[in-house]
């Protein structure tokens, strides 16, 4: 049966320490990028919520466009029928057919207002979608030449940073296997606190180095002595002597 190593306090700080100083240099490059990461997220998803809003209005207008065309042909059709009812009024035999033809020739004329009419109202649609359709293309220019700043900025920083981060993300994998894996759970729970990340931080002046709360003398004793570990009573983070910290 394969005998688990058990690690001393000490050396379970050290791990520790190893880490947080590792995760700390990719926190650092994390912070070169800032929000430029989220900011290309969000402004690709702005654009892309705008071409579809192009499309869906071209599409408007597109369907706007068939329908005058389609009311032409029924004005013109109207206008036809107008010009045979005028042509067959000039032979009727009786009342009954004069009153049939001007009935057709009273329609087909209303058919005709009604179709100009609904022409004029659609053409004045068509003016306020293409107004608004410019609009949208415009936004959609200034958020693509800004979206190329951004990403501009964005892959010069990762092109400077990129070979680190990678090595740091090996070493981070590496670091976090050695360390027990329920300090590992607590380390991440810490971290995720606070937005410098830290997690474990050195004694300082006879406060912790993380929110700068007094540490009792009998406290930082029992630090440097390496008998368990202790925390800090009123950040939670885990404490450990400045010499430690400082050595590479």
């Amino acid at each position: 049966m394969a005998t688990v190593k058990e690690y001393s306090v000490e050396e379970k700080l050290a791990a520790l320490l190893n880490l947080q100083k590792v995760e700390s240099k990719l926190d650092t490059i994390a912070i070169l990028k800032g929000e430029l990461p989220i900011e290309v997220r969000d402004l690709e998803d702005e654009i892309e919520g705008l071409h579809s809003r192009e499309t869906r209005m071209e599409e408007e207008v597109n369907g706007i466009n068939e329908f005058i065309e389609q009311k032409k042909q029924s004005i013109v059709q109207s206008q036809e029928l107008i010009k045979k009812y005028e042509k067959q009024s000039d032979n009727v035999k009786n009342n009954r057919e004069f009153e049939a033809i001007n009935k057709e020739l009273e329609m087909q004329t209303l058919e005709v207002k009604l179709g100009e009419r609904h022409m004029k109202d659609a053409s004045e649609e068509i003016g306020d979608k293409a107004r608004a359709l410019e609009v949208v293309k415009k936004n959609i220019a200034n958020k693509e030449a800004n979206l190329k700043v951004k990403k501009s900025e964005l892959d010069k920083i990762i092109a400077e940073t990129e070979k680190e981060e990678k090595e740091y993300a090996v070493l981070s994998q590496k670091a976090r296997a050695s360390v027990d894996a329920r300090l590992l759970t607590s380390f991440d729970r810490i971290r995720k606190n606070f937005r410098n990340g830290l997690a474990v931080v050195p004694v300082v002046r006879d406060a912790c180095g993380g929110c700068f709360n007094a540490i009792p003398p009998q406290r930082q004793s029992e630090i440097r002595q390496h008998k368990k570990i202790i925390v800090c009573e009123n950040c939670g983070r885990v404490l450990v002597e400045e010499d430690m910290n400082s050595e590479k």
